[in-house]
């Protein structure tokens, strides 16, 4: 056999046994049949359905390996989006999606800048599905509409409470 088709062979192997776990836009626009390799949280169909009946309709007659993540994983994704700073912009779906990406140490497809941002600082693999991607991991802060003081996210409560020092509300920013 000719080195090129060997190594042809390799690589649709290699490609074989990565694996991928795709967010709800890579639902959304990849062709059907590439779908089919990927790994997706039984409740993204749901969250497909209510975007697009036509495309859930595609999707379901040609579907990608739908599973539920465990107990211990879904901790994890909340422990790593808590590192970063990003589980309060999370939603239940895209905390299933981690959980699934770190369950199987896989390679995550999504546009979601959040999701790319947990991912990569938890060390996995993470690729654009219709956008850029993130340049670089980030993590967040509280910075005080009235004084400006900047404080860290208080990463096991989804609510932002008042400025500590002058009591005026905060926002979340990404840390200078």
């Amino acid at each position: 056999m000719p080195l090129s088709q060997e190594g042809t062979k390799t690589s649709r192997l290699y490609a074989l046994l990565m694996v991928e776990v795709l967010d709800t836009a890579a639902l959304l626009f990849w062709p059907p049949e590439r779908l089919v390799t990927g790994i997706c949280a039984e409740s993204q169909m749901e969250e497909l359905q209510k975007l697009s009946e036509p495309r859930f309709l595609l999707v379901q007659s040609n579907p990608p390996e739908f599973r539920v993540p465990d107990e211990e994983s879904l901790q994890n994704a909340r422990d790593a989006a808590s590192q970063t700073g990003d589980l309060s912009g999370l939603s239940p779906v895209d905390i299933e999606v981690l959980a699934l990406a770190l369950e199987n140490r896989a390679t995550l497809h999504t546009d979601d800048y959040r999701l790319q941002n947990i991912a990569r600082n938890a060390g996995l693999e993470v690729k654009p599905v219709n956008t850029e991607g993130i340049g670089r991991v980030w993590r967040w802060e509280l910075r005080c509409t009235g004084c400006r003081a900047s404080t860290d996210v208080d990463s096991k409560s989804d609510v932002i409470p008042d400025c500590d020092i002058c009591g005026s509300p905060q926002k979340l920013k990404k840390a200078r």
